[in-house]
């Protein structure tokens, strides 16, 4: 058992190596603080210490419930040095699927960021028998008088140096096929399911990263997705693991600030962001000098030259070389300062990412790395190489990643990242695999002769109309969803005769769109039902959606006034959609969507 990549492992190494050189970076209050490495390691153990003192053995899980934060990793990390489990929980969770998760999960102590998180856990504590203490993470949260609450400050001090030498023999006696985390996917569909994820599949995936990229000491990565989604959790064990600097923003909204202020080298992202920054630019485009315009054009249409003959592995000729260097002076250098200027490679995942979109990061010199993979997988099956790249694929196989193709389409995958099972429910772990080993990913697709896999199509979330035509909706959703106005799209059309969405609006682009045309509302509500605002929305979707076969066009449409919500179940903490809860809330506007209709 090769314990040379087992992550505490690998973070103890860092400790001795780099000392005093900054691990992690936080804000706070405003001001930007650092974290050493010797620090960091001396808070691990501290937690260590205390979990110890509450009695958690070997394999005892805790539970994670909070936004991004230094004393998430830290909660993390102490617990996987006394060989416990940890399970995240999505910060946004409501009350009761935290209960699910803490109870399902067996979590002897929780984890709190925020005094939305600790209320939550205070009200559901009565209903999970085996949990033994709420730790608040942050000194803001009000704690009620109770026998279970403790700041993060009092739990620190139950850890003593009495508990030393057992720290020390299980850090000796760590191993390989230890769990290190449950991680409860949210699915679409049925109830949660802990994934059971141990070192070995982490060891997989550093080293396959290790094979893939060029990640060093110098970078600073910034982390701004879920540390309860395997995306960016995994991510940041990577960039420890490489000795990077790790920093964290709680603040999803103020990502574009803090882009200018920590100019990162490397940062994970799902598509959406792309989407919302590529819509912003030509917004911005649309509005300049009719001189900008065909300026920005130009620039791109050369950055995309180069991009295509450095992935062909061409050389550059010189009269290309001489426009790039203008083209990156006047255009695309500016482009890139909206990421701060320093991004040398940026890993996308949590869905498809539109082709358009991402070949115009590449030729402005962003290398943004689409990945696909699943929380079953540890996060990446594959990623855009950076020879035979392909912006209409998921990429290229890991290393060490076996990918082929089964029954009815199926990306199948088999390898040391794959989970040992689904915690507790050894039927679905059966039915995950097939009679070989390979997991089932639940995807439509299908190779080129390049070796790029592409999705096809997602299997289970198939939509057939009452015509018999089958519809895949996901592949509707990115076309239509890609619009500068659409913030969500659903697509309607399960034993339907046609073809449908619900569809909410981008509000701040709308309301601009309003102000200019000077129309007049009193609501969001007022808004939507204006009939120039529908129109534009027709007319809009109907040019997107020209290359999409007859029977997949969306024929109506009813704009929504508020945004699907995890809160509601209407969406997945990753973001996807919750369809079943969506057509049940949403029955009486889609049904007069098919009321007094001849379409077919």
């Amino acid at each position: 058992m090769n314990l040379d990549l087992h992550f505490i492992h690998r973070i103890e190494q860092q400790v001795k190596a780099q000392g005093n050189t900054t691990a992690l970076r936080h804000n706070e209050n405003g001001i930007w603080k650092d974290i050493t490495w010797v620090a960091f390691q001396n808070q691990l153990n501290q937690l260590s210490l205390a979990l110890l003192a509450c009695g958690i053995q070997v394999q005892d899980k805790i539970a994670i419930f909070a936004h991004n934060m230094p004393r998430w990793t830290i909660a993390d990390i102490a617990a996987l040095q006394i060989r416990a489990v940890t399970v995240p929980i999505y910060a946004t969770n409501t009350a009761q699927q935290a209960e699910f998760v803490l109870n399902h999960g067996d979590v002897k102590i929780l984890f709190v960021g925020d005094q939305e998180q600790y209320d939550h856990a205070l009200e559901i504590a009565p209903s999970c028998p085996q949990l033994q203490k709420i730790v608040a993470m942050k000194s803001t949260i009000k704690l009620q008088p109770n026998t279970i609450s403790c700041s993060w400050e009092q739990f620190i001090k139950l850890g003593t140096i009495d508990h030393q030498v057992e720290l020390n023999q299980r850090l000796d006696n760590k191993r390989m096929d230890d769990l290190f985390t449950i991680i409860y996917t949210s699915g679409t569909t049925g109830e949660p399911k802990g994934v059971m994820l141990d070192y070995s599949n982490l060891a997989h995936q550093l080293e396959a990263h290790d094979l893939t990229l060029n990640v060093t000491q110098q970078d600073i990565s910034l982390s701004f997705l879920p540390f309860s989604h395997i995306f960016e959790r995994a991510w940041a064990a990577y960039i420890l693991h490489r000795g990077a600097m790790l920093c964290y923003l709680e603040d999803t909204n103020q990502v574009r600030s803090v882009l200018a202020e920590i100019r990162p080298t490397l940062m994970c992202a799902v598509p959406r962001f792309y989407e919302k920054i590529y819509a912003a630019v030509l917004d911005k485009v649309q509005k300049a000098s009719k001189f900008r315009q065909i300026l920005f054009h130009w620039a791109i249409a050369i950055g995309q030259k180069r991009f295509t003959l450095l992935t062909e592995r061409k050389p550059i000729p010189f009269l290309l070389k001489k426009q790039y260097a203008l083209a990156d002076k006047l255009v695309l250098s500016k482009l890139r300062q909206l990421l701060g200027g320093r991004i040398k490679m940026m890993p996308c995942g949590g869905a498809k990412l539109e082709p358009a979109i991402g070949l115009f990061f590449h030729s402005i010199g962003i290398n943004v790395k689409l990945g696909y993979g699943m929380t079953e997988t540890t996060a990446t099956v594959s990623c855009w190489h950076d020879e035979r790249f392909n912006s209409h694929s998921i990429g290229t196989p890991m290393p060490k990643a076996e990918v082929k193709i089964g029954e009815n389409n199926e990306i199948l995958v088999r390898g040391g990242m794959v989970m040992k099972g689904y915690y507790k429910k050894p039927e679905e772990t059966a039915q995950a695999f097939t009679e070989d080993g390979f997991l089932k990913t639940g995807d439509a697709g299908e190779f080129d002769t390049e070796g790029n896999l592409f999705i096809t199509d997602r299997i289970k979330e198939l939509m057939k109309t009452s015509n018999g035509k089958y519809i895949a909706p996901q592949y509707i959703e990115s076309k239509i969803g890609k619009d500068k106005f659409i913030e969500q799209i659903a697509i309607v059309a399960d034993a339907k005769k046609y073809v449908s969405a619900l569809i909410v609006p981008c509000f701040d682009s709308l309301e601009e769109y309003a102000k200019q045309l000077n129309i007049k509302y009193q609501d969001r509500m007022e808004l939507i039902k204006n009939s120039e605002i529908l129109k534009m929305f027709e007319q809009r979707i109907n040019a997107v959606q020209k290359e999409l076969a007859h029977f997949e066009q969306v024929k109506k449409f009813t704009l929504l006034s508020q945004t699907f919500s995890i809160k509601l179940g209407e969406i997945t903490p990753t973001l996807k959609l919750k369809r079943k809860v969506i057509m049940e809330r949403y029955r009486n506007q889609i049904e007069a969507m098919y009321k007094q209709s001849n379409e077919t």
